[in-house]
C-alpha cells in the first residue's frame, strides 16, 4: 500500500510542471479552435507569447515571437522591425531562458516525451558541441536568409517554413486533425512531407535525449540564452559559498558549463543538489522559495521555519488553482463566445471571397474552392483564346512551383473555347507537370453570355482577371487585365502578413 501511495504521489505535478501547464493553457486558450478547426484572429494575436507556439495552432491566443521576427525581417520593407525586437528583448531581459524551463509549450512537450521509460542518452562532449548548432540556425535561418530574400522582395521565414516542429505539430497537425479541414489534405506537398519527417525525428530524439530540440535546434532558446546573465529572473550562483564540487553540472541535463550560463533553462534541479546552498533563484523570494536555509541554533527553530515554508507552499498551490480556474473560465468566455465579426462575402478587397464547385480540367471530378482555406490562394480567370491570358500564364506556373506547399494557384478556364481548342489539349502540351490547379467555369444560368464563377467574383467581359486571397479567404488584391510576376510576389507577401 505504501508503494501505491508513493507512486500516486509521484504523479502529482511539481510546481514547475504546473506553471508549464498553465502557460501552455494561456498561450492556447482558444479552446473553440480545436472544435471548429479555425484559427483565432482576435486582438490578442497582435501580441507575441514568450515561448515557441505557432500562430496557426487552432488554440493559439497570440503570435509566436520567432515567427513574428522572421516575418518582420522578411517583409519589413527594408526597415528595422523595432516592435518585434523590443518585445523579444523585454522577454529576454526579464525572464531569460526561464521561458524555456517554465513557459514554453513545446518545452513541456519535450519534458513529457522524456518521461517515457526508455534508455536515455546522457551528456557528452559531442552534445556540448552540438548545442552550438542552434546559434547557427538563429543567425542563418532566422536573420540572414529572411533578410536576403527581403532584399529580393520575396518573403521567406526560413525556420518556420523548413524546420519548426511546433508549427507542424500545433499548426499543421492541429488543423488537419479536425474533420472540417479534410480539404487541406489535397493541398499537401513535398514541403509538408519534409516537415512531418523533421517532427517525427525530433519527437523520437526527445524520448531518448533530454530536450533534444531545445538543446540543439531551437533558435528562440538561443536568443533568450544571450540574456541569461543579465535577466531579472533565473538561476544564480553565490560564488563565495561555492566549493566547486561540480554536482550542479553533473545533475543538470542541459549542456551547461557553469550555473546560469546560456544553456541553463532555470529548471532548478541543481538547487537541491548543492551541499552549501550556493545556488538559488534570482527573485526567489517573490516567485519561488529559494534553497537558502539559515544556520539555526536549535531544532525547534528549524521546525518552525519548515512549518512556515509548508504553509507558504500550500498557499501558493491554492493561488495557482484559483488562477487555473480563472484562466479556463476566462478563455471559455472570451474565446468561445466572443467571436470577431466575419467579413462580408463580396468581390472587393477586404471581402470574403465567394466559393463554388467547378469541374477539373483533364481530370474526373469536381473541386470546391472552399477547400483552399488555410493558405494564400491565387485565382486566375483565363482562356486559350485570350492572348494576354496565355502570355501571363507562365508567371502563375512559376509562382506555383516556387511557392509549392504554401500558395495555391488556381487557373479557371472560361466555359467557352471560342474555336481555339479545348484547354485540356493546351494544358497537356504546355503545362503537363504544373503545380497549378486547373478548373473550368460553367455558363451562368442567369446570363447565358457569361461564366458563372467569373461573374460571381465581379468579372465583366474582361480577361484575364486575377484575385489573391489570404489564408482565411479574404481578398487582398485584384487585377483586371494582365499581371506580372513581381505583382504576384508582392501580393503574396501582403497576403502572408
Amino acid at each position: 500500500m505504501k508503494k501505491f501511495f508513493a507512486k500516486l504521489k509521484s504523479l502529482i505535478p511539481t510546481k514547475r510542471r504546473l506553471i508549464q501547464l498553465y502557460a501552455a493553457l494561456l498561450t492556447n486558450a482558444n479552446l473553440k479552435g480545436f472544435v471548429n478547426g479555425k484559427i483565432y484572429q482576435g486582438p490578442t494575436k497582435n501580441g507575441c507569447v514568450p515561448g515557441l507556439n505557432c500562430y496557426s495552432c487552432p488554440g493559439a491566443s497570440g503570435a509566436c515571437p520567432l515567427g513574428s521576427l522572421q516575418n518582420a525581417l522578411a517583409s519589413s520593407g527594408k526597415s528595422v522591425p523595432f516592435y518585434i525586437f523590443g518585445i523579444i528583448m523585454l522577454y529576454g531581459i526579464i525572464l531569460g531562458r526561464t521561458i524555456c524551463g517554465f513557459l514554453c509549450p513545446f518545452g513541456l512537450v519535450q519534458d513529457l516525451l522524456y518521461k517515457i521509460k526508455t534508455p536515455k542518452l546522457g551528456k557528452s562532449r559531442f552534445t556540448k558541441i552540438l548545442s552550438y548548432l542552434k546559434y547557427v540556425i538563429l543567425v542563418l535561418l532566422v536573420v540572414v536568409f529572411p533578410l536576403i530574400y527581403m532584399l529580393r522582395d520575396v518573403p521567406l521565414p526560413s525556420f518556420c517554413k523548413y524546420i519548426c516542429p511546433a508549427g507542424t505539430l500545433g499548426g499543421a497537425m492541429g488543423l488537419l486533425a479536425n474533420a472540417v479541414n479534410d480539404g487541406m489534405f489535397s493541398m499537401l506537398g513535398s514541403l509538408f512531407t519534409w516537415k512531418f519527417a523533421v517532427l517525427v525525428v525530433i519527437i523520437v530524439a526527445c524520448i531518448f535525449i533530454y530536450r533534444a530540440f531545445c538543446r540543439f535546434l531551437c533558435p528562440l532558446g538561443a536568443l533568450y540564452g544571450l540574456f541569461n546573465r543579465f535577466s531579472f529572473l533565473g538561476i544564480t550562483l553565490e560564488r563565495p559559498k561555492c566549493t566547486d564540487c561540480g554536482r550542479c553540472i553533473t545533475v543538470c541535463k542541459m549542456d551547461i558549463t557553469s550555473v546560469g550560463d546560456m544553456e541553463c533553462i532555470s529548471c532548478g534541479e541543481c538547487i537541491s543538489e548543492c551541499p552549501t546552498q550556493a545556488i538559488r533563484y534570482k527573485g526567489g523570494k517573490i516567485i519561488l522559495p529559494d534553497n537558502e536555509i539559515p544556520e539555526l541554533a536549535t531544532e525547534e527553530e528549524k521546525a518552525v521555519i519548515t512549518e512556515k515554508r509548508k504553509k507558504r507552499v500550500t498557499i501558493l498551490k491554492i493561488v495557482a488553482a484559483v488562477v487555473a480556474v480563472a484562466v479556463i473560465a476566462g478563455s471559455l468566455v472570451y474565446y468561445n463566445f466572443i467571436d470577431a465579426p466575419a467579413p462580408d462575402v463580396g468581390v472587393e478587397i477586404g471581402n470574403a471571397c465567394p466559393t463554388d464547385t467547378l469541374d477539373r480540367v483533364g481530370e474526373d471530378g469536381t473541386f470546391d474552392t472552399a477547400r483552399l482555406r488555410g493558405r494564400v490562394t491565387i485565382i486566375n480567370f483565363w482562356g486559350t483564346w485570350c492572348t494576354p491570358c496565355v502570355q501571363e500564364l507562365p508567371h502563375f506556373d512559376e509562382v506555383a512551383a516556387e511557392y509549392d506547399g504554401e500558395v495555391s494557384v488556381v487557373a479557371i478556364h472560361s466555359s467557352s473555347s471560342y474555336g481555339m481548342g479545348e484547354p485540356e489539349d493546351y494544358i497537356a502540351e504546355h503545362y503537363p507537370d504544373s503545380k497549378m490547379i486547373f478548373l473550368r467555369d460553367v455558363i451562368d444560368p442567369d446570363n447565358p453570355y457569361a461564366d458563372k464563377y467569373y461573374s460571381a467574383l465581379g468579372g465583366v467581359s474582361t480577361y484575364p482577371m486575377t484575385l489573391v486571397l489570404d489564408e482565411y479567404g479574404i481578398i487582398v488584391a485584384k487585377y483586371v487585365g494582365s499581371v506580372t510576376y513581381d505583382q504576384l510576389v508582392a501580393a503574396i507577401a501582403e497576403a502572408q502578413q
